[in-house]
């Protein structure tokens, strides 16, 4: 940067002519014009000051020192001015406007392009030095003040999810009304073009919403679904015989005996209703279905056919946004239906429907069921037919389910799932009583020592009583109240006494029949939760038993009699 020119200070009698003339004399005019002297730095004028003067003159010490002096200061002006032109450029570039990133969308002419900044479209000039070639749909770039196109920034690695609804003919992708967003039609990226994409799917999009740029998954349909079905056989199943049966009635023969069907114009049913008391088998029956159904198939025609089972706990389906839990509902039958076009064995199960089937009532505020019920129906004799698709309910308030759901057409058979009798439970034992478990008597002996006890009609087996509105009383043991559920926590829980007593021991144990009996006590005991009296009709239809006529349902306690010394029985 070039020295600025310093004005001259003036001094006493500078503007006089000497000896009263007219004119100033120019210094060094003997060596320089005034305009040659004007171009010398203050450094220069003092070289040529100690070079008029003399070799031995007095003062050329003081003009030497004089020179060191303004040698500094010109140093530190020199570096001054370098301070200042750094802080000039920054100073430049903090007030320079900021660069804009955009989404690239398609290329026009060898140097411009068809960009997307903040949702506007923009046909930008592209920098020379970036070749159009390289730039791919769906790549963000960078672009200045005049929206030319100056860098490549490559693949955004953020941006909302979206599911596809449909694939359009030319390739691009239709998305529906999610998580507030408004239906879109999207173009595919460069990493997407050659990629097979179906509807279901749920892609990134960039940040301004234009293109589909990387697959994320399936969502929750992956969740739902069981990638393999659990083998199991009917015989697995102890104390449900006429469950069974009426299943296989219902599912297994419109499957193995089409042509009957045909031949009888016999409506295939759509789907039936498992309903009774808890821990008694629902849900174990409906995953049995899916699997037996494959082996019968196999058996008899020699094709196998997958299943595809869809487990759906019906709270799951539940969700605050609006309009979101119909279209899960929606979903639902679609994977059904598309796994039953490729040829699969498609089942759709719904675990404690009475949570999003329930029985719709009128009120001033919108419930959620107003809608949901709805459009379960639709799905199920909508226009689009529901054909190699069995919907299985579970519930055990089969009460609280809407009418509209357990209509003849929709949901045709309601099979009731009781409590094993006394034979059921001695089945279900032996199943549990595995003969790889270390026994220390035959399976069937235990299980029947066991079974016995259980249903043993002692006091000690007492377990509710019952006072009816007449006035009678009425005593349930508990083999009245025995489940699936609670044989299998017996036999786990005699299990661990076992463990435990080979662990105090340090030998190795057996599993007796002590441990059974006293499992089976430890768990009624634990279980002796019972309702207050506005519950007991609700608490009564759970334990399988008419709540008609009961004001007070309780446990049975204690008595003592005084014959016996004051013993307690």
């Amino acid at each position: 940067m070039a020295e600025p020119k310093k004005k001259p200070v003036p001094t006493p009698g500078a503007n006089r002519p000497p000896n009263g003339g007219t004119e100033s004399q120019s210094p060094f005019s003997d060596l320089l014009s005034r305009e040659q002297l004007d171009t010398l730095s203050t450094l220069q004028i003092v070289d040529l000051i100690v070079s008029k003067l003399p070799t031995r003159h007095p003062s050329i010490m003081d003009v030497f020192y004089l020179r060191e002096r303004i040698v500094a200061l010109e140093e530190t002006n020199f570096q001054a001015l370098e301070a200042l032109e750094k802080l000039d450029a920054i100073v430049e570039k903090l007030r320079s406007p900021a660069f804009r990133v955009g989404t690239f969308l398609m290329p026009i002419e060898p140097d411009k392009a068809h960009v997307c900044l903040g949702g506007t479209d923009y046909v930008s000039r592209v920098d020379p030095q970036i070749p159009l070639n390289s730039l791919q749909v769906g790549q963000r770039v960078l672009c200045n003040e005049a929206f030319v196109i100056v860098q490549s920034l490559g693949f955004d690695r953020n941006g909302p999810i979206v599911r596809v609804d449909e694939l359009l003919s030319d390739g691009r992708l239709r998305i529906g009304q999610e998580t507030g967003m408004m239906p879109l039609v999207l173009l595919r990226s460069s990493l997407l073009a050659k990629e097979k994409l179906k509807p279901g799917l749920e892609v990134r999009l960039d940040m301004n919403q234009r293109v589909a740029l990387e697959v994320v998954g399936m969502g929750k349909r992956i969740d739902r679904s069981l990638e393999t079905v659990t083998p199991l056989p009917w015989e697995a199943i102890g104390g449900q015989v006429e469950a069974v049966q009426a299943i296989r009635d219902t599912i297994e023969m419109p499957f193995l005996h089409r042509d009957l069907f045909k031949r009888f114009e016999h409506t295939v049913p759509k789907g039936f209703l498992l309903y009774g008391p808890p821990g008694c088998g629902k849900t174990l029956l409906g995953k049995a279905t899916a699997y037996n159904l494959r082996q019968q198939i196999k058996t008899q025609t020699g094709v196998d056919h997958p299943e595809f089972f869809l487990h759906v706990k019906g709270p799951e389906i539940l969700n605050m946004w609006v309009g979101e839990s119909e279209r899960q509902v929606r979903d639902l039958f679609a994977q059904c239906r598309e796994r039953a076009n490729d040829g699969a064995l498609a089942f759709l199960f719904i675990d404690e429907a009475e949570s999003v089937l329930g029985t719709r009532r009128a009120g001033r505020f919108q419930s959620i069921l107003s809608t949901l019920v709805p459009m379960f129906c639709t799905e199920m004799d909508g226009l689009e037919p529901l054909q190699n698709v069995v919907v299985i309910l579970a519930s055990n308030r089969a009460d609280l389910i809407d009418p509209a759901i357990l209509r003849p057409g929709r949901i045709d058979r309601k099979i009731k799932v009781h409590r094993p009798d006394q034979v059921g439970v001695q089945r279900i034992y032996e199943i549990y009583l595995r003969d790889t478990l270390p026994l220390a008597e035959p399976k069937l002996a235990l299980a029947t020592a066991v079974t016995q006890a259980h249903f043993a009609r002692i006091p000690g087996n007492q377990f509710l009583e019952v006072i009816y509105r007449s006035g009678k009383r009425d005593v349930l043991y508990r083999g009245d109240l025995a489940s699936g559920a609670i044989i299998a926590a017996i036999v786990e829980r005699a299990k661990s006494f076992a463990i435990k007593r080979s662990i105090e021991t340090k030998q190795e144990t057996v599993l007796t029949r002590e441990d059974l009996v006293d499992a089976l006590n430890m768990e009624y005991a634990e279980n002796d939760l019972f309702p207050t009296t506005d519950v007991t009709e609700d608490w009564m239809k759970l334990t399988d038993f008419d709540p008609d006529n009961v004001i007070r349902l309780g446990p049975v306690r204690p008595r003592k009699v005084e014959a016996l010394g004051g013993g307690i029985v």
